[in-house]
């Protein structure tokens, strides 16, 4: 646990354009993305508190348009530069609402878009540089608050009509007995996994056939499939990975927005007899009704969407229409970790299972801990919960996921887990570093 010097400010907020050519072959690929380039835009916030602590985060973006990311971020600089480090970790809450609302920067969205998840990158590095300074992870800086602790977290503007934060004070200390229990049973065994790395769009069926069945052996019990761009193809390759797991494995479907509603409940009849365990993002992320509908004409496939949801009003709804079996948070999606805490509360409210996105580089090892703080201190199961694994890029992390018999292992080290190391920033800084600098393609 590190000591703050009391005058102690943020001095720095740097951003850096990292992106990694995962479209050489075709890793992350789908029916919306077919060449994506996993990128991050990363900040650091550096502190004169002489005790060499430091904030990561990142926002994700697929390649193109990650320097505009970036820029969102750099943008919030003047508003963070000079706080004081006790300020801004000793009130979460309020540093978040304070980006979140400030009227100027509101007009660019509001709760939406770039702006949106740059908040949610500064916020989130926040966040770890509070959980550094605890000498915890973000899951126990997070679990072992108390409920009122939590509650102060959270902005409940326009969130009364589901929640209010009498009731998700009530749901918290509902789960605040065997917390200690279930922090042991996660230090012990880990959180349930399931694994998308067999199922990218632009693998041939050879490839996904050997990578399904190598993640049954190592021990997941749900893989996840792209879909949505050749009905023929999608038959096959469900039936190509049917054969390979097994009936005893669950097998997931990811349209990534690519459909309209009637053409998704026609595509999901077709994929039927291979028991899809839900369909993903079947259309617009903004579409709840349509989501709506979707869900009552695929029945009993489970709808699950959530990784493109630009905020917890839109969660909110589709909660209240009925609109999703699954919620699908994501870490650098909403304005980060305080959002999150709300999509959390919406849900155990309404008794949905949260199944959090991480196809991208950092997302498995950022939300990890949103998904075991969960378990901790707000549902209190991980009765169908699982995070989703993709066996990409973990190695240019300080403290890369540990995933093991189809779980993830609950990380030990202080923070949020999205510090990059210094050479693979160095490496892949975008356009001058050395990973890209002879590469670099007009438009890119």
């Amino acid at each position: 646990m590190s000591s703050t010097p009391p005058s102690a400010r943020i001095t720095d907020l740097e951003v850096l354009d990292v992106r990694f050519p995962t479209s050489e072959h075709l890793d992350g690929s789908d029916a919306m993305n077919p060449e994506p380039d996993y990128s991050a835009a990363y900040v650091v916030l550096r502190t004169d508190a002489g005790d060499g602590l430091e904030g990561h985060a990142l926002a994700f973006t697929t390649g193109r348009g990650n320097d505009v990311q970036a820029a969102a971020i750099a943008a919030l600089a003047p508003h963070v530069v000079g706080l004081r480090v006790a300020d801004v970790c000793d009130d979460l809450g309020g540093f978040s609402r304070t980006l979140v609302h400030d009227p100027q920067l509101r007009w660019l969205g509001p709760e939406k878009g770039a702006m949106h998840m740059a908040v949610g990158a500064v916020v989130n590095a926040a966040w770890d540089l509070a959980a550094k300074r605890a000498g915890l992870p973000l899951w126990r800086f997070l679990g072992e608050m108390t409920p009122e602790q939590l509650v102060a977290q959270v902005d409940f503007r326009w969130l009364g009509d589901a929640l209010t934060p009498e009731e998700a004070l009530e749901l918290l200390r509902r789960a605040e007995p065997g917390r200690r229990e279930r922090i042991d049973r996660l230090l012990e065994r880990g959180y349930p996994a399931y694994t998308t790395t067999p199922g990218w769009l632009g693998y041939s069926d050879e490839k996904l056939a050997r990578l399904a069945k190598e993640a049954v052996a190592d021990g997941f019990t749900q893989i996840k499939l792209k879909v949505g761009a050749s009905l023929e193809d999608d038959v096959r390759r469900m039936r190509v990975a049917r054969e390979a797991v097994g009936a005893g494995v669950r097998i997931a479907v990811d349209a990534n927005q690519r459909w309209e509603v009637a053409e998704a409940v026609e595509w999901m009849r077709h994929l039927a007899p291979y028991d899809p365990y839900w369909i993903e993002e079947p259309t617009s992320p903004d579409d709840i009704l349509g989501h709506a509908a979707v869900r009552r004409g695929v029945a009993p496939v489970k709808v699950a969407t959530g990784e493109h949801v630009a905020n917890r009003v839109v969660f909110k709804q589709l909660l209240q229409a009925g609109a999703v079996d699954i919620v699908q948070i994501d870490s650098a999606r909403v304005a980060g970790v305080n959002e999150n805490i709300a999509i959390l509360l919406l849900a155990a409210k309404f008794g949905v299972p949260v199944c959090p996105h991480a196809g991208g580089v950092g997302l498995c090892e950022m939300v990890q801990h949103l998904s075991m703080f969960d378990y901790v201190a707000v549902s209190g199961t991980t009765e169908d919960r699982v995070i989703e694994y993709v066996d990409h890029l973990h190695e240019h992390f300080v403290d890369p996921v540990r995933v093991a018999d189809g779980h993830y292992l609950a990380p030990a080290a202080p923070g949020l887990g999205a510090e990059m190391l210094p050479a693979s920033l160095a490496a892949y800084r975008h356009p001058d570093g050395p990973v890209w600098s002879d590469r670099v393609r007009p438009g890119a």
